[in-house]
């Protein structure tokens, strides 16, 4: 039986088909588009019309696609863009009417639940107390897992998209344009990390979704992206110090050619490691696993028949 989820987020709409079988899956297609869903919602609030028809397009291309591949079932699921959004029911509507599939819109505790899920099914070496990252467009979670069972959850209004369009300009970041960007997501993360969370003791810190993910990329000098590689690869803090140093001093542009970065997370990648090296620092963590692994696998785990457990 195949079975398909689709990630419909601030920045990207992500498509996983999966042949699914006793329990366990295999990938038959994974894509991607980034369709910046939430452009311009951190000052004006709702959706707006353009990124609204870009992402609904997006979605049933994905859905057309995934029942092309024969999908049993196509879960979609909506994340803090959506989620956040005065106008969300229009928008849920619109996508529904457009595909023929429901929408669901995940609550901040769904959404880290549910990436953890992806997260340690994916990396089942995992054990013991951890704490996962995800940084999104809209919002970033974190989640405190005991032997794969999450204990506690926080979901934290700090976004890629929004931190970089209070940045205008080129996509150079100066030295005091860094310093002061990172100082306003280590206040953030300072406030609303529970100190709970921050003093759990935990063995590990695995981050997943795009940041992550090319942070582990470009350390690795992939040409083309490697998921088999990406997943489970160690990031030291120094090592994202540097690639930060050196990304920061480029152009969009200049980000944008580079491998395995595409164009649509050039201009949103410096901020996604600045809320990776605050997370770092406030849970007092100097390394960091990459799961390539994280919601979508997550969706798909949770619609599994008879999945037992890893």
């Amino acid at each position: 039986m195949r079975l398909a989820t689709i990630d419909l987020g601030t920045n990207m709409v992500r498509l996983l088909v999966a042949e699914a079988a006793r329990g366990r899956w295999r990938p038959v297609e994974r894509a991607q588009r980034v369709t910046r869903l939430g452009e311009g919602q951190a000052t004006h609030g709702p959706l707006g019309a353009a990124p609204m028809a870009r992402t609904r397009d997006a979605v049933a291309a994905f859905v057309r696609r995934a029942e092309a591949l024969a999908a049993a079932r196509v879960r979609i699921v909506a994340t803090s863009a959506v989620r956040e959004a005065s106008n969300r029911a229009a928008f849920v509507a619109e996508v529904e009417a457009a595909t023929g599939r429901v929408v669901e819109v995940l609550s901040g505790e769904d959404e880290a639940r549910l990436t953890l899920l992806g997260v340690t099914r994916g990396l089942p070496r995992l054990a013991g107390t951890l704490v996962m990252l995800d940084i999104g467009g809209g919002s970033t979670e974190l989640a405190l897992a005991r032997d794969g069972r999450l204990a506690a959850a926080v979901s934290l209004r700090l976004g890629v998209v929004s931190l970089a369009e209070r940045h205008p300009g080129d996509g150079r970041w100066d030295d005091g344009a860094l310093v002061r960007l990172r100082a306003q997501v280590g206040a953030q993360l300072r406030a609303e990390v529970p100190e709970a969370m921050a003093a759990a003791g935990a063995a590990e810190l695995v981050g997943t979704a795009g940041t992550v993910c090319a942070l582990a990329a470009l350390d690795l000098g992939l040409v083309e992206y490697d998921v088999e590689r990406v997943q489970g690869h160690r990031l030291r803090r120094a090592t994202i110090e540097a690639i930060l140093a050196r990304l920061a001093a480029l152009t969009d542009a200049a980000r944008g050619a580079l491998p395995c970065l595409e164009p649509g997370r050039a201009d949103v990648i410096v901020p996604g490691i600045a809320i990776c090296l605050g997370a770092m620092e406030r849970l007092g963590f100097d390394d960091l696993t990459a799961s390539d692994h994280g919601l979508r696998e997550g969706i798909l785990c949770e619609i599994l028949p008879h999945d037992p457990p890893p």
